[in-house]
């Protein structure tokens, strides 16, 4: 039945259930310290030091046009990155909530309408209708960015992000 089935890491994004294929997943990460990215496009969240490794945080509020999910404080602890395999580079995706792996029947999953959400056809690969949730919106990461934005992406790969202590040093060195 595997063949017949996808798997999908699903969270809450605004008011609506999203899905990513779990091969796509490179982890799920609580939210951490962002550091922002001066003259970056909107959706660009800023880059995170995930182990050392500096990986682009993405906003897809902004890049959708979505509102934030209103979360309880038990909800709030489930918020936080989805890090995705995004062309060969690791990519955070902000998300309001993990919900859960989900296995899809793949026969079950119908083309988008042209405009399910606020986000636009292209981005979505399919949903699938589900029991009292309504319906589960599967992205297909690979069309949410141009071959420019990826390579926008990739600069942000090579950003260093300052600690807290190099600043500190480098102020007490001027004085």
């Amino acid at each position: 039945m595997i063949g017949n089935t996808k798997q999908l890491v699903t969270f809450q994004l605004g008011e609506d259930r999203y899905g990513i294929d779990i091969m796509r997943v490179k982890e799920i990460y609580a939210s951490h310290m962002v550091r922002p990215i001066p003259h970056a496009p909107a959706y660009i969240e800023g880059v995170l030091n995930l182990r050392g490794e500096i990986i682009p945080i993405i906003n897809l509020h902004r890049r959708f046009g979505i509102a934030k999910a209103v979360l309880n404080e038990d909800d709030a602890m489930l918020s936080g990155f989805v890090i995705i395999d995004l062309s060969g580079m690791k990519v955070g995706v902000i998300i309001d909530k993990i919900l859960s792996v989900a296995e899809i029947d793949r026969s079950t999953i119908q083309p988008p309408p042209q405009m399910i959400t606020n986000i636009g056809a292209e981005y979505i690969e399919g949903v699938s209708p589900q029991d009292s949730a309504g319906y589960l919106v599967i992205l297909n990461i690979d069309r949410l960015f141009d071959v420019k934005e990826l390579g926008r992406l990739r600069m942000l790969r090579s950003f260093r992000a300052i600690s807290e202590e190099e600043l500190n040093k480098s102020s007490a060195t001027s004085k």
